[in-house]
């Protein structure tokens, strides 16, 4: 008689979110996000170069929306107001 076949539990590994950023100016990866979910805002800071910046965000937000906020206000993009097209 054989054996009762054993099943396999396969586990899920869920990603995780990142707590450590690239920053921008250095190119070290060390920039962290400090949400203030009261005062709507987060300060962004490097702690190799020692760049900071507060952004202001929703409740909601999580650092990963901070931290592009912060990227977009950085490179000057302006994804807010449409660009005008040369005609």
């Amino acid at each position: 008689m054989g054996r009762k076949k054993k099943r396999r539990v396969i586990k899920r590994v869920k990603p995780r979110l990142p707590s450590l950023f690239l920053c921008p100016a250095c190119g070290v990866q060390s920039v962290m996000v400090v949400l203030k979910r009261k005062e709507r805002e987060a300060l962004i800071k490097c702690g190799s170069c020692g760049l900071d910046e507060f952004v202001k965000i929703s409740e909601e937000a999580e650092p990963v929306d901070a931290y592009a906020k912060f990227i977009d206000k950085y490179s000057g993009s302006k994804s807010a107001s449409p660009e005008k097209s040369l005609s």
